[in-house]
């Protein structure tokens, strides 16, 4: 056989053409075995994994019962508000909505409205916030989903009914359903999901 121009032995050719792709499978199969060597040694985190092992990591607070305020919007015109039956169950005379306050809360509908008339003292017009103390369970707002909590419990996420006594845009005021240690799950899980608390 000739290459460039030389003349060789055709058996020596195929003996280097065969040591040479058998060198190349053997040099595939070591690097594959090194690579996925080093590949299961290597930390990733797999939430599938992690939650098999241990479960899955959320955020949680304690419960306890504090003192507290929540803010519900009021848009005043004329110091008077027309407000729906549910802010309506929330307002009374005497609490107070920035530097002036709530002086009566009618009970029967306003029939040109078909809403609740409050009306109020020293408050300047547009949106205000009536403040509304509270002796309760404060949680982030988002962890309340359908009047429920997801409650930790021996590492596993359980649904508790909740009594929500009031409500803003950050917080909600849980008067009953949970207790003073319980941990409370701020993270998106699910019932019976296993979870680790750190």
């Amino acid at each position: 056989m000739k290459i460039f121009g030389k003349q060789y032995d055709d058996k020596k050719v195929k003996k280097i053409g065969y040591t040479a792709i058998l060198a190349a499978i053997i040099f595939w199969f070591v690097y594959r075995f090194v690579v996925v060597a080093i590949e299961s040694r290597m930390v990733v985190f797999n939430p599938i994994r992690e939650a098999q092992s241990g479960g899955i990591l959320v955020e949680t607070i304690t419960a306890r019962k504090t003192d507290g305020v929540i803010k519900i919007p009021i848009d005043i015109r004329n110091n008077r508000a027309y407000v729906s039956g549910e802010y309506r169950n929330k307002l009374r005379a005497g609490q107070k909505v920035e530097n002036g306050e709530i002086i009566a809360v009618s009970s029967n509908l306003d029939l040109d409205t078909g809403m609740y008339i409050v009306r109020t003292r020293n408050v300047q017009d547009g949106l205000r916030y009536v403040i509304i103390q509270m002796n309760c369970y404060f949680v982030p707002a988002y962890a309340v989903r359908g009047g429920n909590l997801m409650i930790a419990v021996s590492g596993v996420a359980v649904e508790h009914r909740v009594d929500v006594k009031g409500q803003d845009t950050d917080s909600a005021c849980i008067s009953g359903g949970i207790s003073d240690g319980d941990i409370v799950i701020l993270s998106k899980v699910t019932a019976g999901q296993k979870v680790n608390v750190k």
